[in-house]
């Protein structure tokens, strides 16, 4: 059984990469997927926010929680086997790195934006730090 993680995000690029592990599922090769939402720490400009430092991260892990259990729906439907799902909070490419070398997957599948070359330059692109960070294949999907 091929080992596979799933980065999702709540973005149509994310639910693209689930049907594409799906799609491959269902073609040629067993697969258990995990799928990991990574959520960047609160980042401050100027004054602090009003909210407490507690209800900005529950804030956050209710928001992770609802992008995961509408993942976990649609791999669901698509007949994708799951293992556990996982939240983090850090710096994405980092961490979907590092939770892929901790659950031993054998490819990192995820969504990409396709801002091109200049967007990519001007932004950065998580997939292509992942791409360049990972020890395992990486499946970018558009």
């Amino acid at each position: 059984m091929l080992k596979m993680l799933i980065a999702v995000d709540g973005s149509t690029h994310a639910q693209h990469a689930i049907e594409a592990v799906a799609r491959l599922a269902r073609e040629s090769v067993q697969v258990e997927a995990t799928l990991l939402n990574v959520r960047e720490g609160p980042v401050y400009y100027g004054e602090l926010p009003v909210l407490s430092l507690e209800e900005i991260e529950s804030a956050q892990k209710q928001a992770q929680d609802k992008v995961l259990a509408e993942a976990q729906e649609q791999a669901a439907r698509a007949g994708l086997k799951l293992g556990e799902s996982q939240r983090t909070t850090g710096y994405p490419a980092l961490e979907i790195v590092r939770v892929a070398d901790e659950i031993g997957a054998a490819q990192i599948v995820m969504g990409t934006h396709g801002r091109g070359a200049m967007g990519s330059l001007i932004q950065g692109s998580v997939a292509q730090k992942v791409v360049h960070l990972s020890k395992v294949p990486v499946l970018l999907v558009k």
